[in-house]
């Protein structure tokens, strides 16, 4: 593996016990200049994962707790009017720095959920018709109960495909638990912790994985060939976008960089597939209940491998 990203995942991994997969595919999205949604359980610490992700890369972070009654301009921000200067300022709103927690997002409303759309796709925000850019990087990380739990919304498809990736934390091993009851949540430490990196050098590696990693005509032809599989599957009525055909290949070319080679192989995006394609997807009604990301799997295994 990469050295330096070795060791990031072992410098928080001693903060975030149990949550080392979840933590790798968050920083694949983050470089891939992507966005993540976390479906899990409550107390499993998601909130911590982005809490340590922001302070190990050194970058601002701001927090969206989701309520029925959240605003839109709870999240970019709003005008004030001052009656010194007699005039109205705009007053940022926590869209505006490197990595944003927007917690439980499928309990805020429809509207409000849509004020993210624009900030996740062109990277800005349009307030009473001015155009605000946002800060580079730029890395959501929402976070959603399971729909059957009270008082969700469940996200439309078109906010869906705005995240790069979706996956969960799950249970923590038995020691890791254990460990974390004897112990204590280690989220204060995490906010004293001395960052690994910092804005430049993430933008830097950022820009090293655009520039430097290859994606050869053979895979390029793989990364199609899944695509057009899941629009023809039996399971599936719609499948996978444009926008999720970009998340492949941008996703497979980090996690090439992160095994420390500067080329792409069928198993980069092997191993990423579920967590890239399944949330894309509109699975036919009668495979609902079925375990989608296997779904998802046995669709990629079945596309011949390039030679």
């Amino acid at each position: 593996m990469n050295e330096k990203i070795n060791t990031l995942l072992l410098f928080l991994s001693k903060y975030l016990q149990g949550k080392e997969a979840a933590l790798r595919l968050a920083l694949t999205c983050f470089f891939a200049r992507g966005h993540l949604l976390i479906e899990d359980l409550p107390g499993l610490g998601k909130t911590t994962l982005a809490i340590g992700i922001a302070k190990a890369l050194g970058l601002s972070f701001g927090r969206i707790q989701c309520t029925s009654d959240l605003l839109p301009s709870d999240i970019t921000g709003l005008s004030i009017y001052n009656k010194n200067t007699a005039e109205f300022e705009f007053h940022r709103g926590p869209i505006f720095n490197n990595i944003v927690l927007v917690d439980e997002i499928n309990r805020a409303t429809p509207k409000t959920q849509s004020a993210l759309l624009e900030a996740m796709g062109e990277k800005q925000v349009t307030i009473e018709e001015k155009t605000y850019k946002l800060v580079k990087p730029f890395f959501v990380i929402a976070t959603q109960n399971p729909v059957e739990q009270y008082g969700t919304f469940p996200l439309p498809e078109s906010q869906l495909d705005r995240f790069m990736m979706k996956t969960g934390i799950g249970y923590p091993s038995r020691e890791a638990e254990k460990d974390i009851i004897k112990n204590g949540s280690k989220r204060e430490e995490l906010y004293n912790m001395k960052p690994f990196m910092d804005e430049k050098s993430c933008l830097d590696m950022i820009e090293a994985i655009r520039g430097q990693v290859y994606l050869s005509d053979n895979i390029l032809e793989y990364i199609m060939n899944i695509v057009e599989a899941t629009r023809k599957s039996k399971y599936m009525v719609s499948g996978v976008s444009t926008r999720g055909a970009l998340a492949i290949s941008s996703t497979a070319k980090v996690h090439a960089y992160f095994y420390a080679r500067d080329f792409v192989i069928p198993e980069d995006i092997k191993s990423l597939a579920p967590y890239v394609i399944t949330h894309r997807v509109v699975f036919k009604e009668e495979y609902e209940v079925i375990n989608k990301e296997e779904i998802v799997r046995s669709v990629v295994e079945e596309v011949k491998v390039p030679l």
